[in-house]
C-alpha cells in the first residue's frame, strides 16, 4: 500500500495513506471543496435536515406531534452531550494527529494541533444523525449516510486516522440511543407545553391544527356538525 514504508504493518496508518493519496491525485479546486464540506458543508447538511424534519412534522399535526419534535430536539442536543463526553477522552488518550506522526501527507487544514482521537466532527454528525434517525427513519437514513461520507472526508483531508473517526461514530451513537429514553422523557411533557401554548404552538404544530389555546380554526371531528346544528336550532327558535 500507498504508506507501507511510513506504518509499517500498522493497517490504520495504511488506510490513511490510501484513503488521503486520493487528496494528491484530486485536482485543487476539489480539495477545497472537500475540505469545505469536510469542515462545515455535512454538518449544516444535517442541521438543514434536522429543520426540514421539523418543518414536516409540525405541518402535518399528527398525534404524536409532540413526541416527534421532542425527538428532533435531542439530536442537536444529544451531539453537544457527545462533543462534551469526548472532552475527557481525548485528553486521556492524547493521540497527536495523524500528520505529526506520519510524513507524506496531504493535510487541506492546517492549524489542528488539538488531540485526534475521537474526532469531534464525526461524534458530533454521528449522533445527529442517529437521534434524527429515532425521529423520523427517513430523513436519519440520508443523515447516516451524510455522517458516513463526512468521517471519510476527515481522513482524505489528512487530519484524522480512520480508527478517530470510527471512534467518533460509536460514541455519537451511543450518547443518542442510550440517553434517548432519559432525553424523551423530560422533553416530552416540554414539547406538549410548549404545544398547548397559544402563542409558542406553532412551533410543534402549524396554526389550524392546535390542542390547546385558540382552537377556532381548528379542524376537529364534529364541530362543523355541532355549529350547524346549534345554527338550525336558533333558526327553528
Amino acid at each position: 500500500m500507498a504508506g507501507l514504508a511510513e506504518s509499517g504493518s500498522n493497517p490504520d496508518v495504511d488506510l490513511l495513506y490510501d484513503i488521503n493519496g486520493l487528496a494528491k491525485d484530486a485536482p485543487p479546486w476539489f480539495d477545497r471543496v472537500m475540505e469545505f464540506v469536510g469542515e462545515y458543508g455535512l454538518l449544516l447538511a444535517i442541521v438543514l435536515l434536522v429543520l426540514w424534519c421539523w418543518w414536516s412534522v409540525r405541518r402535518r399535526g399528527e398525534e404524536d406531534a409532540a413526541s416527534s419534535v421532542a425527538a428532533l430536539v435531542w439530536a442537536p442536543l444529544a451531539a453537544g452531550v457527545a462533543v462534551l463526553v469526548n472532552v475527557p477522552i481525548r485528553g486521556f488518550v492524547e493521540r497527536p494527529r495523524p500528520f505529526l506522526d506520519h510524513q507524506g501527507l496531504e493535510v487541506l487544514v492546517t492549524g489542528k494541533n488539538d488531540y485526534s482521537f475521537v474526532s469531534d466532527h464525526a461524534t458530533i454528525v454521528m449522533a445527529m444523525a442517529v437521534g434524527l434517525f429515532v425521529a423520523n427513519r427517513k430523513f436519519g437514513l440520508v443523515a447516516l449516510v451524510l455522517a458516513v461520507f463526512g468521517g471519510f472526508i476527515r481522513v482524505y483531508m489528512g487530519v484524522h486516522y480512520p480508527t478517530d473517526v470510527v471512534g467518533g461514530f460509536a460514541l455519537g451513537t451511543a450518547v443518542a440511543l442510550l440517553l434517548s429514553p432519559v432525553a424523551m422523557a423530560l422533553l416530552t411533557p416540554v414539547a406538549r407545553a410548549v404545544e398547548r401554548s397559544p402563542r409558542m404552538g406553532w412551533l410543534v404544530r402549524a396554526r389550524g391544527r392546535g390542542v390547546g389555546g385558540d382552537t377556532s380554526d381548528a379542524v376537529l371531528p364534529g364541530a362543523r356538525s355541532e355549529r350547524a346544528g346549534a345554527s338550525e336550532r336558533d333558526l327553528a327558535a
